[in-house]
């Protein structure tokens, strides 16, 4: 395995910037997200008042009951449409979302879109963009840019999922195969400590299919927890989509490589860094990965190891796929795994504890259907 596979991603070089200076190339200039601090100041502002959390008997902003992700992509998706504006020179900081978001401006978005990326990807876009619209300047009307959004509904075409349908025993295999190669073949520390840390991540996000932004920001001590000898993911409610606390218990069989991991392989990643708490540490930088590049190179891994591209999404695929398959004495086994709130079902299988027991169930049903297929 390469040891550079999961280096860090080089920002684009600006090409003048949104301050004075002029636009943007657009034709060499790469698209990114303008960060919220270069929005203009009265957005800045409205974004700030939506996101104001609720306090006693004051309610918070119209954003305020989304969960922290959600929030988070929405203000990405308007910092791209602000970056289009950037490198095309119709960016003004004078001016705000009402003067900002216009039909001849989202056109000329989508037309970029629609030329780089999925037919799906260009309509979350836009439906994000009228999202971020409406929380910025909620006495606005912008009714024609739902319209825009109803047209890209019906263009879309979803890309199909079923011939990379993997089910988790096989990506639970995959990564700890990779995990016993690494530390019997790896010629250095660094080659052992990339190696492993591949296997353990491949095999914990099949047993464990949380949100890859989640995933990503597991932290030693905080939201990833060694009690009395066994590990445990604990997400609080404000990073679920949900808004319900995600606990899970590491299963027993992988207890022995994440140990080895946490122990010995993470700290060569780190360079010594005793302050450094994320589990997920790029092998080039000694830092935390990024969510966008352990996305990345977990579909690497997975199209490497097994020929298939399993993204991080299609992990969460895998286990209901797996639960519906092989959990059918457990009916709500696939929700209680994902973490799904049904406003249905109000049995005590969905408390605060639903994540705990499903994620017991599923591992006890992956070990089994792993265990009698090796015996075959």
């Amino acid at each position: 395995m390469p040891a550079d596979m999961d280096a860090e991603l080089q920002p684009a070089t600006l090409v003048g910037d949104s301050r004075g200076r002029g636009p943007r190339d657009a034709t060499s200039a790469k698209p990114r997200s303008l960060p919220i601090a270069e929005w203009p100041a009265s957005d800045r502002i409205g974004w700030a008042e939506a996101c104001r959390p609720a306090q006693r008997l004051k309610r918070g902003g119209a954003a305020s009951h989304l969960a922290t992700v959600s929030r988070d992509d929405i203000a990405n998706r308007y910092g791209l449409y602000l970056d289009y504006l950037d490198r095309n020179g119709r960016f003004d900081q004078a001016r705000n979302a009402i003067g900002l978001v216009t039909p001849e401006n989202v056109n000329g978005f989508v037309a970029e879109l629609q030329a780089r990326v999925r037919s799906v990807t260009v309509w979350n876009s836009v439906y994000k963009l009228r999202r971020a619209a409406q929380l910025i300047a909620p006495g606005t009307d912008f009714g024609w840019l739902t319209e825009i959004e109803k047209d890209l509904a019906l263009m879309m075409i979803p890309r199909s999922k079923a011939d990379r349908l993997v089910l988790t025993e096989r990506l639970v295999e995959v990564g700890l195969t990779l995990v016993r190669e690494a530390e019997m073949f790896g010629k250095t520390p660094l080659a052992r400590a990339t190696g492993v840390r591949n296997g353990l991540l491949i095999a914990l996000l099949a047993l464990h299919p949380v949100r890859i932004k989640n995933f990503a920001a597991l932290a030693i001590g905080d939201t990833f927890l060694n009690i009395e000898g066994r590990w445990w993911l604990h997400i609080p409610s404000e990073n679920t989509k949900s808004h319900r606390i995600d606990e899970r218990q590491v299963p027993e069989f992988i207890t022995e490589a994440v140990n080895n991991y946490v122990t010995i392989h993470r700290a060569v990643l780190c360079h010594g860094d005793a302050e450094q708490a994320a589990l997920w540490i790029s092998s080039t930088t000694g830092r935390q990965l990024t969510t966008k590049n352990l996305g990345t190179l977990i579909s690497r891994l997975t199209h490497e190891s097994i020929g298939v591209d399993v993204s991080p999404h299609l992990f969460r695929t895998a286990g209901a796929s797996t639960a519906a398959v092989y959990g059918g004495n457990h009916p709500h086994l696939a929700s209680a795994l994902l973490n799904h709130r049904d406003p249905r079902v109000t049995e005590e299988h969905y408390n605060r504890a639903t994540t705990f027991s499903a994620g017991e169930e599923y591992a006890l049903i992956t070990r089994f259907y792993r265990e009698k297929q090796s015996g075959d």
